[in-house]
């Protein structure tokens, strides 16, 4: 009996899905990509191969890639064929589908979004197939990725993320000692530019299969394009791939960058690389090394793979004048580092604030609270590890305002006592705040009290940085992690 009949021994495929055990899927695959590590950890690259093979042609792979593709948020957003696996029958069936022998990738549907800076940003969106086919590879591929990764490189990593970036430069920075130089580092269209002959010579995937994907074209105003360069920006596989493609920049920096013996003396050039992404800082000693050794280096190093630094954003800032990194400004005023929120991304998130509050004008306070909360709570928790308490209250003052105007909008000719009773209420432990109370919709003899977050009320927390030479796939690290999470 295979493995399909042995865990799925029900009449029809709606059946077999539902009892599939993810557990033991889960701990199979798990213990497939411990092998995939040791061997890359030894360098046995035959043995890799071999056990991503294995992996790939999995049951246990197969359905957990099936699994992703239809779990996550874009789970209702088709492909070019417009199929969608919604039902429990056709998840099971399409297990099966992910072969690859005879597999060919359709065209992705290109897309645009807005960017912060008006322009828009190109989206290629895969198949269904083609996306449980890509996440399939990833599960075989992110243990070599995450083996042989740059330490200081945080973004679509597991296990890690913007708060480590930002972390790594505090510890970088903060010192009276530190360096004082910062360089910003920004890729120019990094995932629509990468060489795919780079990637066909360097990645350690199938080479078919990866061929196929960089190949495949996408489809816009019912017109095939084909693609020469990159890979699309929406694949599940795609920013693994960047990583891999961007990954040991920070080795040949520290191995270029060591000491200097000048004059007899050996000084440290202070050259630390944190990356997050395709966006980067390289701090130095000096303005001039920056600009005459370390910049020309990345620009040989993202030449090779098909890459340009952005001239428009990259740029050698002081520490004392500050620079904005993800979202948060840091600057070191009177010789204290401080992280802050930064203007760009306040402006962002009040934006964002403002527009949801005009958009519902007419509507019930509950449901404003409703749109509201996800927005102020994420940006809080976002920013909730950094020097933020000034911020969170100048927030909580500005969306107070906000919501006097939308509240007098309401009722012209009420006065402010009336509106204030209306709209603001007082609750144990913390000031007025707004809120309502509305009943509840499974039992309506019973109410409760709906309230805006209150971004000033959320505790700044030091956040405590995972540990660079860490890996998830590694079982000897498996505690440490487990820990992270009950921290978290």
């Amino acid at each position: 009996m295979n493995v399909e009949q042995s865990m799925c021994a029900a009449s029809g495929p709606e059946s077999q899905w539902e009892q599939i055990d993810w557990s033991q899927c889960e701990q199979k695959v798990r213990r497939l990509q411990a092998r995939i590590f040791k061997a890359t950890q030894e360098g046995r690259h035959g043995k890799v191969k071999a056990l991503q093979w294995l992996l790939t042609h999995s049951f246990y792979g197969r359905a957990l890639a099936v699994k992703r593709v239809t779990h996550n948020q874009g789970k209702n957003t088709p492909g070019v064929d417009g199929a969608i696996w919604r039902t429990p029958a056709s998840r099971y069936k399409a297990i099966g589908t992910l072969r690859r022998r005879g597999y060919f990738p359709l065209p992705l549907r290109r897309v645009y979004i807005p960017k912060s800076n008006g322009k828009l940003r190109p989206l290629g969106i895969p198949t269904m197939k083609d996306r449980a086919m890509q996440a399939l590879y990833l599960l075989a591929l992110l243990p070599v990725a995450e083996t042989t990764a740059d330490p200081n490189s945080y973004g679509f990593r597991p296990k890690r993320s913007t708060a480590d970036a930002i972390e790594q430069c505090f510890t970088v920075l903060a010192r009276k000692i530190s360096p004082p130089w910062v360089l910003e580092g920004d890729i120019r269209g990094c995932f629509d530019n990468i060489s795919h002959a780079w990637m066909l010579d360097h990645i350690p995937s199938d080479k078919e299969v990866l061929r196929k994907w960089l190949k495949a074209g996408y489809m816009e105003n019912r017109a095939l394009f084909p693609t020469e360069a990159g890979t699309p920006q929406g694949g599940i596989i795609s920013p693994t791939l960047a990583n891999l493609t961007l990954d040991g920049l920070e080795r040949l920096l520290k191995k270029t960058f060591r000491r200097r013996e000048i004059r007899g003396k050996r000084y440290n050039l202070m050259v630390n690389f944190v990356r997050y992404a395709d966006d980067f800082i390289i701090t130095g000693c000096s303005k001039e090394l920056l600009e005459n050794e370390v910049k020309p280096l990345v620009e040989r190093f993202m030449l090779e793979r098909g890459l340009q630094l952005s001239p428009e954003k990259t740029c050698i800032t002081h520490i004392e004048q500050g620079f904005d990194f993800l979202g948060q400004n840091l600057r070191k005023y009177g010789g204290k580092l401080l992280i802050k929120p930064s203007k760009k991304n306040l402006h962002a998130f009040m934006e964002k604030v403002r527009g949801e509050i005009r958009s519902n004008r007419a509507t019930k306070q509950e449901h404003l609270i409703g749109q509201l909360n996800p927005v102020i709570r994420g940006w809080a928790y976002y920013h909730r590890h950094i020097e933020a308490g000034s911020t969170f209250w100048k927030v909580k003052n500005d969306l107070w305002h906000l919501l006097w105007r939308w509240a007098k909008r309401r009722h012209p000719n009420k006065n402010s006592a009336w509106i204030v009773n209306r709209y603001w209420h007082w609750s144990a432990g913390c000031s007025w705040c707004f809120a309502t109370v509305t009943a509840s919709n499974a039992q309506r003899s019973r109410s409760y009290e709906v309230r805006l977050v209150n971004p000033s009320d959320i505790p700044i927390k030091r956040y405590v940085k995972v540990k660079s030479d860490a890996n998830p796939f590694d079982p000897h690290w498996r505690a440490y992690f487990e820990s992270r999470k009950r921290f978290r």
